[in-house]
């Protein structure tokens, strides 16, 4: 909504240009000397194209009064420097119904008033936005990433006006940058814009996601179907590092150790076709994934009776990675913890600490893993911390860092 002193004199006039399919636009003359005032999609439009917004344009005189309502909502838009056009800010739903009224005023004081009432196309894309990650209210740790999830495919066209559509603010303006990835790069399969920060978040703070996805054009002549917004907190600052060296995890909470136990990693001696060994906990920034209180466990790439199988249910299970890493409960040799590496792969720890930990992390908190001979591909879960930043921004559709608004 845009209201500025109206001048005292009105007049009323007629119009021109018309409704129809397409759009167009409906121009109000006013008496003599009166503003001339444009509102595109025209008065009547039936199937107005919601990628073009609305524009209100005034000739002869400067706009006051701009109102663009749906279902009673005020559309936010924005007036120009020389208050003779208005734009809407963001595209328009599909299938609905707009209501627009605006006012110029001459110099002279004479004013003319246009309406307009249409309604956008219905045709929606296939593509939509299935999800976006964290979710609604979570508390989250310092490295967490913000995922926009769809269920198919993003035609490359359509990339960066949906990055552009994504409005995303926190309470410490937070430089960070989106990146693309393709089904086979995500953690779950879903092609996803994803957004990471430079430096991890600041604690305490909360953080928006607006994905002005409605109305955005995704194909030909089809177009987002809704906006979605979720909020979500950075909680404490979690940062744990382990060594397999030394055998020992250490937690902080806010710069601070608040508590260490001996761990055991992987054993390594499992070298598979991909010349990988998947015995061997990955080294590298993880963040914290999920947690499953009974987590049955099998090695990739192998079935039952091959040499190596095995087929567990560990409880208290945190995961760090896809790979199958997690830091779980010990349920072997408890000789290992602190002294040696003996596990398949995960970061096995006494039942207490395991439990302790599944209770206290959030989603999104760092885990950093070093001493061992195989890496944390940045592809493996949520290892997007193993990518320089530059890397990470160069797979923007914009191709630059953003910083978020203040919220």
């Amino acid at each position: 909504m845009v209201a500025l002193v109206l001048g005292l004199a009105t007049a009323c006039g007629g119009s021109s240009g018309g409704g129809g399919e397409g759009g167009g636009g409906t121009t109000t003359k006013g008496d003599d000397g009166a503003p001339q005032v444009t509102i595109t999609p025209a008065d009547g439009s039936g199937k107005a194209r919601p990628d073009q917004g609305v524009t209100v344009t005034a000739a002869g005189g400067k706009l006051g009064d701009v109102s663009v309502k749906l279902k009673g909502a005020d559309v936010p838009g924005a007036l120009s420097a020389d208050k003779t056009k208005w734009r809407s800010t963001w595209t328009l739903q599909p299938g609905a119904s707009y209501q627009v009224s605006a006012t110029a005023t001459s110099d002279k004081g004479k004013s003319t008033t246009a309406k307009s009432v249409f309604r956008t196309t219905r045709a929606t894309a296939l593509t939509r936005v299935n999800n976006v990650v964290p979710s609604q209210n979570e508390t989250v740790g310092t490295g967490m990433p913000v995922f926009v999830q769809f269920n198919k495919a993003v035609p490359e066209k359509a990339k960066p006006a949906i990055e552009r559509a994504i409005e995303i603010s926190s309470t410490t303006p937070t430089e960070g940058a989106w990146r693309w990835l393709s089904a086979g790069e995500s953690f779950n399969g879903l092609p996803s814009v994803v957004f990471r920060p430079k430096h991890p978040w600041k604690p305490h703070q909360t953080v928006t996601v607006k994905v002005h996805y409605a109305g955005l054009k995704i194909g030909a002549n089809v177009f987002g179907d809704r906006d979605v917004t979720q909020t979500f907190k950075v909680g404490d600052s979690h940062v744990i590092n382990i060594n397999a060296k030394t055998h020992r995890l250490v937690v902080k909470k806010n710069g601070r150790v608040v508590r260490n136990w001996g761990v055991s990693l992987g054993s390594g001696g499992d070298v598979q076709r991909d010349g990988v060994d998947h015995l061997l906990t990955t080294s590298g920034v993880h963040l914290t994934m999920d947690h499953v209180r009974l987590e049955r466990m099998r090695p990739p790439g192998k079935k039952k009776g091959d040499p190596g199988w095995y087929d567990e249910k560990v409880p208290w299970a945190t995961r760090i990675s896809n790979s199958g890493e997690y830091i779980h409960q010990n349920m072997d040799d408890p000789s290992c913890l602190g002294n040696r590496n003996c596990s398949h792969g995960c970061v096995r720890s006494p039942a207490n600490d395991a439990q302790w930990f599944f209770h206290w992390s959030y989603r999104g908190d760092l885990v950093t893993i070093t001493g061992t001979k195989r890496s944390l591909q940045w592809t493996n879960g949520w290892g997007y911390w193993q990518l320089p930043f530059s890397q990470w921004a160069s797979g923007s559709a914009l191709g630059k860092p953003i910083t978020t608004t203040q919220a």
